[in-house]
């Protein structure tokens, strides 16, 4: 007689240990409690960090480097997906604009800029690509992706006239007073764009990307209040010059407002990236005839059912009426609304560098208390 069936499908630890290395530790301990189990390892991700080579490896892409820079102006060397016979470039916002590039005493989303990715997003549309995935989240910016903007073209003017030099942060968007283009890539207006957002924020107000994600980035009370500011201002540059109303769209608070411009100026559409992801992988075929779905993030806390990985695991859970528990690095801030969603949490409590050791101890916990 075969064992029971469990998915296993849990995100990254931010910090600690990719979605694929969770994924095995947690099975390392499940095999050692259950010899005989069926093992299905499906790592996820949720538009944010490890997505792109989720997406690549799922569909048999490669991937290309490209030069950019990173948030503080640096040189750096970013990979890019390239996936549908390489009609299709699959960009990660972390990897080239993210806060992971940056150290401690670096992050500071006043300076913190996505030029960068623009560079990036440049080299794909002049390369013609027939259409960019943009994955969202990890990012170290609070921009509304003007530093982005800049690198397609998009000059920024100040009151006196003065174009801004490239590169801005999010505490210089209170200084944009115009806009206009220049040399922008051909096939920016028209190519498709689908944003892989990691979390359905607005971009501004109080559940926006200035006052939720801020302080994340490094941001005190009063930087906090500049970047709302400047983002308020930003968005209505961008709403008189198209006449389009974007901000409040779920997901425009994703990695600092980035998808604002292109939502105003091109072919872009937002979408939950867990959602993709999660098609990918096959969660919903896999999780049908189940009999426990484990999944986990680095923190539980009240955005994980918002576009997070371990809400949508647990709702897929839910549908297919199999029981769900979720291992986590530690407990925030409401997790409350997370942890109702699940049959159980197991907390791992422990340092970066013993991360996947408990892992394996808590994955053979799962095996003894969970089946």
């Amino acid at each position: 007689m075969s064992g029971p069936r469990i998915i296993i499908a849990p995100d990254s630890f931010k910090g600690a240990v990719c979605a694929q290395d969770a994924a095995d530790a947690l099975a390392a301990g499940l095999r050692a409690a259950l010899p005989d189990a069926d093992l299905i390892a499906l790592p996820m991700a949720d538009g944010g960090e490890g997505t792109r080579a989720i997406i690549v490896d799922k569909c048999d892409g490669l991937l290309r480097t490209v030069r950019a820079t990173d948030p503080l102006g640096r040189p750096i060397d970013v990979k890019v997906g390239l996936i549908d016979d390489a009609t299709t470039a699959v960009i990660e916002l972390a990897e080239v604009s993210g806060y992971q590039l940056l150290s401690d005493d670096e992050r500071d989303p006043l300076r913190a800029t996505t030029f960068g990715l623009g560079l990036v997003m440049r080299a794909a549309l002049d390369a013609g690509v027939e259409k960019i995935m943009l994955c969202l989240g990890g990012s170290a910016t609070v921009d509304g992706g003007a530093g982005m903007m800049q690198a397609l073209g998009l000059q920024l003017i100040d009151c006196k006239g003065n174009v801004l030099p490239e590169g801005v942060g999010g505490g210089q968007l209170i200084d944009v007073e115009r806009l206009q283009w220049h040399d922008p890539p051909e096939a920016l207006a028209t190519t498709p764009i689908e944003i892989l957002c990691d979390v359905l924020n607005v971009a501004t107000g109080p559940q926006g990307a200035a006052r939720v994600f801020g302080p994340q980035k490094g941001a005190d009370a009063a930087a906090v209040e500049r970047l709302e500011k400047g983002l308020q201002h930003w968005v209505a540059k961008l709403e008189h010059l198209t006449g389009l109303a974007v901000v409040q769209q779920p997901g425009t608070g994703a990695a600092g407002g980035v998808a604002l411009p292109l939502l105003s100026f091109c072919n872009a559409e937002l979408v939950p990236g867990v959602d993709v992801v999660a098609r990918l992988v096959g969660l919903n075929e896999h999780a049908t005839d189940a009999d426990l779905i484990i999944t986990g993030e680095g923190r539980l806390d009240g955005q994980s059912v918002m576009g997070k990985v371990v809400g949508a695991v647990a709702r897929a859970a839910q549908a297919a009426h199999v029981p769900c528990v979720a291992v986590v690095g530690q407990l925030g801030e409401g997790h409350e609304a997370a942890a109702a969603l699940l049959d159980r949490v197991f907390s791992l409590e422990c340092g970066l560098s013993e991360t996947v050791e408990r892992m394996r101890a808590v994955g053979g916990d799962v095996a003894r208390q969970c089946l």
